[in-house]
């Protein structure tokens, strides 16, 4: 990650509400794919939940992106 998109994405991290929004949610997918990971068994449920939260969590992700790439736009001068 480059240092500005780096320092954008820490600024939205203190000041942004929808961005520590996503940020969690984020966190809480991957926590989950970590706990299914560590099961002996997946079962089919478990496998669709897995495929489900890869998805929520890189929705997620696209969306944080966005944040960042509207930060690092040039302002248009007025």
């Amino acid at each position: 990650m480059p240092a500005l998109s780096r320092e954008i994405r820490e600024q939205l991290l203190t000041y942004d509400q929808e961005f520590q929004t996503l940020n969690e949610l984020h966190s809480q997918y991957e926590a989950q794919l970590i706990q299914i990971s560590h099961s002996s068994y997946l079962n089919l449920e478990d496998l669709q939940q897995e495929a489900t939260l890869k998805k929520l969590k890189l929705k997620v992700r696209d969306q944080m992106e966005r944040h960042i790439a509207q930060r690092m736009k040039p302002r248009a001068p007025r």
